[in-house]
């Protein structure tokens, strides 16, 4: 039954990795109706949000867009912030969205901030402990339990993003609607931009979750025969 839900929930992300990268190849072809590109959105949207002290960078990539709280920077991939589009624009309002969360104390951001040097080092350790308990497992389950609950961290890391990342969204959608940047079909566009976006943090999410029931099915029970 894992087996299953692996394999769907697997073309379920190719499906929707897919929907993003077209839904955002169309949308960074749509121009916005004002003369302004993904790095004045943002600097226009930081600037009026109080966030006068966090810079717009240009990082190379595509949908490579974040914010570094560690540094106070919006850094957005070349084709956001020189495009002057839907997509940009949405993007650039998102990557905001998290500026503001921190300038605000967003509740879910700090918490998913205090979990990246934890997650960090779970990521880097599990594989091993993974190896060390299947090796040792007849004398002692102890360092596959220890494995797993590391890797329940990632997992609980996945879900702890998905109202970070929602708000951030929701952050965006107002201040651009409420600037008067988008409207109408623009704005409608914008939404479904950004709502593709977030489908890929669902179904990460449930593809981490499926993952550590398989390795929960495998090596516990295993450990019992």
């Amino acid at each position: 039954m894992i087996y299953i839900i692996m394999g769907g929930i697997f073309i379920l992300s190719m499906i929707v990795q897919n929907s993003l990268k077209s839904k955002f190849a169309k949308y960074s072809k749509v121009p916005l109706g004002v003369p302004m590109a993904g790095r004045d959105i943002a600097a226009a949207m930081l600037q009026q949000n109080g966030c006068g002290d966090v810079q717009v960078t240009s990082v190379s990539g595509q949908l490579t867009d974040h914010f570094n709280p560690a540094n106070k920077t919006v850094n957005l991939s070349e084709p956001v912030y020189g495009t002057n589009s839907i997509a940009a624009a949405a993007v650039a309002a998102h990557e905001c969205g998290h500026a503001i969360q921190h300038k605000v104390g967003y509740s879910m951001l700090q918490l998913r901030t205090k979990m990246v040097p934890i997650v960090q080092f779970a990521s880097n350790t599990v594989q091993w402990l993974l190896l060390a308990g299947i090796l040792i497992v007849e004398v002692t389950p102890i360092p596959l339990y220890i494995a797993l609950a590391m890797f329940g961290l990632t997992v609980l890391f996945s879900f702890v993003t998905l109202p970070v990342e929602v708000d951030a969204s929701r952050r965006a959608i107002k201040w651009l609607e409420g600037s008067g940047i988008a409207s109408g079909e623009q704005l409608t566009q914008a939404k479904d931009a950004l709502h593709a976006a977030a489908y890929t943090y669902v179904v990460a999410a449930l593809g981490s979750l499926a993952t550590l029931l398989y390795y929960a099915a495998m090596f516990l029970g295993g450990s019992r025969r």
